[in-house]
């Protein structure tokens, strides 16, 4: 599971079908409606927060928001009205970082014309329930070899 710290406007097209995918099944594990996942990392940050559920859903709104500008027609009915929410959820800037490196990585396999359009960046922009921190990579990160 890879639920995304940065805009979804950098994914290609199979990573924000598979973040939908993902972000749904945190979604059922967040509302405690499935044993598995529970206690997967990626979930840690929105666990944090007052209403972890409340959270999810504008995450999953936001991702909805990426793929109307797409074209794409995810169901918003799988989610609850636009939310209220004020959060912003802390992610530091190492986090950042390492997630850019690992989507440029992924990109330059499977998608090497949107990896071309993204390689020249330094600093990678957050999705906007996201504001970046001061700090290293989040404890919570599985780092890949």
């Amino acid at each position: 599971m890879r639920l995304w710290s940065l805009h979804p406007k950098f994914l290609d097209s199979q990573g924000l079908i598979a973040l939908w995918r993902e972000g749904l099944l945190a979604k059922k594990v967040l509302e405690g409606k499935t044993k598995g996942y529970r206690h997967h990392p990626q979930l840690i940050r929105f666990r944090r927060e007052n209403d972890s559920v409340d959270c999810i859903h504008l995450y999953l709104h936001l991702v909805c928001d990426e793929a109307d500008r797409r074209g794409y027609n995810f169901d918003r009915s799988k989610l609850n009205h636009r939310t209220n929410a004020k959060t912003k959820i802390n992610v530091t800037r190492g986090q950042m970082q390492y997630e850019w490196q690992h989507l440029l990585q992924k990109l330059k396999a499977r998608s090497p014309e949107i990896y071309l359009l993204h390689c020249k960046r330094t600093r990678p922009v957050a999705r906007p329930l996201f504001q970046i921190v001061t700090g290293e990579i989040e404890e919570w990160e599985i780092i890949g070899k």
